[in-house]
């Protein structure tokens, strides 16, 4: 397989991105590794997208991901209020990507994310090895809002040390978004332990018909 080289580029994705507030907050305290931190809280963040065309990345080719885990405190992104983010799960259809991010120290395992929208209604769906985990359902316009760009920060473990990149970005959301429902699919898989609380609590988020962002080209090893 032909070695990539950071940093990569993908535009124009569809995405769906938010938060929100776990079930159990313990089990997610429990999958972040000491010497990080979780937030009070324990938020939980997913991105659930998909890249439709190879003509969209310098070199990953089409594809689609669900990545999930916990904010972190005291690891925030260059604006300084965004959190740090660390991926426990990393559901991608790319055998390239995949071997990209494992690399990095990614969790990049295989599965499948659909993201359709008929009127306002978009339901976006994870597979795990072809099984349902995740489906979310959510109330969509059509109306572009304001465009949002910065940088995100996310962290993994290489070598037994926390690296941490930034991930820059650009996104166009529309301006009528709300989650509607958020189900974890199957109780026996690992990722269950990130599902919501009951209510539904969502921390923040947006669906973008277009989101274009980068792998970054230098990560900063964390003393």
């Amino acid at each position: 397989m032909t070695q990539l080289q950071a940093p990569q580029l993908v535009v124009n994705s569809r995405m769906l991105y938010f938060g929100w507030v776990p079930a159990d907050p313990d089990a997610v305290a429990a999958l972040v590794p000491a010497g990080l931190k979780p937030m009070a809280n324990r938020q939980v963040f997913m991105n659930q997208y998909v890249v439709d065309s190879p003509e969209q990345t310098s070199g990953f080719g089409a594809y689609s991901l669900t990545y999930i885990g916990p904010d972190l405190e005291d690891a925030y992104a260059p604006d300084g209020v965004t959190p740090g983010r660390w991926w426990t799960h990393y559901f991608n259809s790319s055998p390239v990507v995949r071997e990209y991010a494992s690399a990095r120290g990614v969790p990049a395992s295989v599965g499948t994310t659909t993201i359709e929208i008929h009127g306002k209604k978009l339901t976006a769906t994870t597979t795990a090895d072809g099984v349902p985990v995740i489906r979310t359902t959510v109330r969509v316009g059509h109306k572009l809002g304001e465009t949002a760009r910065g940088q995100l920060r996310y962290l993994t473990e290489v070598g037994g040390d926390f690296v941490a990149g930034n991930y820059p970005f650009i996104s166009e959301p529309v301006a009528d978004f709300e989650v509607e429902k958020l189900e974890f699919l199957d109780k026996t898989h690992s990722v269950y332990a990130l599902r919501p609380a009951n209510p539904l609590e969502i921390t923040w988020g947006f669906y973008a018909p277009r989101a274009s962002f980068a792998y970054p080209g230098g990560e900063t090893v964390l003393s």
